[in-house]
C-alpha cells in the first residue's frame, strides 16, 4: 500500500469502526469509481468480522444471566475495537488480534 492509497481510505476506514451502518456506508463510499483503498477494504473487512461476531456472540451471551459474563463479553470487544479504530487512526494494517486473520480470509472478496 502506498502513502497515497492510505491518506486516500483513512477515512473511509475510520467510518468502519463506527457502528454496522458505519461499515456499509464506508463500503459503499470505498466502492466509488476511482476512490478505491486497498486500506479501506482491509478495515471494513476487520470491522465488518468484529460487528458481525460481537451481534451473534452477544445473542449467545444474552442467554446467561450473569453480569460477569456479559461484562467480560464487552471488554473484550471494546479492547478489539479500539485496537482496530487506533490501527485505522494511525494509519497501520495490522490484524485484530485472534479473529482478525481469519475476517481477512473470510471477507477476502469483499473491497477487491
Amino acid at each position: 500500500m502506498t502513502e497515497q492509497d492510505v491518506e486516500r481510505g483513512r477515512k473511509n476506514a475510520i467510518i468502519s469502526y463506527i457502528t454496522l451502518f458505519g461499515v456499509i456506508i464506508a463500503y459503499y463510499l470505498n466502492n466509488e469509481k476511482d476512490k478505491k483503498s486497498a486500506f479501506a477494504s482491509f478495515h471494513i473487512r476487520q470491522s465488518l468480522g468484529l460487528w458481525l461476531t460481537f451481534f451473534a456472540l452477544g445473542y449467545i451471551i444474552g442467554s446467561f444471566d450473569s453480569w460477569a459474563i456479559s461484562l467480560g463479553f464487552y471488554l473484550f470487544f471494546a479492547v478489539l475495537f479500539i485496537y482496530g479504530f487506533t490501527n485505522a487512526l494511525g494509519r497501520k494494517t495490522q490484524a485484530v488480534p485472534l479473529v482478525g486473520n481469519l475476517y481477512q480470509k473470510i471477507f477476502a472478496n469483499l473491497g477487491k
